[in-house]
């Protein structure tokens, strides 16, 4: 599976694990992992994704709009370098924390 998510309801965290390529692909399956849960707090690992396309930058814009959450709000982490470098260029790390 390319997508996969771990929710904890008492701390109302839900932690997103991508593996490969993030990109168009991978849309309804990402979506199926926040698409019920407002109210909660995001964390997306990137450990495992080794590209980043301009859909899976949709993507995440996609999932910040629809949960309505504020700049910052949903946490990206463990990025490879060549992913963290396209999501600086493309200014995501004024809109998401990038760890």
């Amino acid at each position: 599976m390319l997508v996969k998510s771990e929710v904890d309801t008492v701390s109302k965290q839900v932690t997103i694990f991508v593996n490969g390529a993030f990109g168009f692909n991978l849309i309804h399956d990402f979506k199926r992992c926040y698409s019920d849960k407002r109210d909660y707090s995001f964390t997306i690992d990137l450990r495992k994704v080794d590209y980043i396309d301009s859909a899976g930058l949709g993507i995440l814009i996609n999932m910040q709009n629809y949960l309505d959450h504020q700049d910052g709000a949903i946490r990206l982490t463990n990025t490879l370098p060549q992913v963290r470098k396209v999501l600086t260029i493309s200014r995501f790390d004024r809109k998401f924390t990038i760890e």
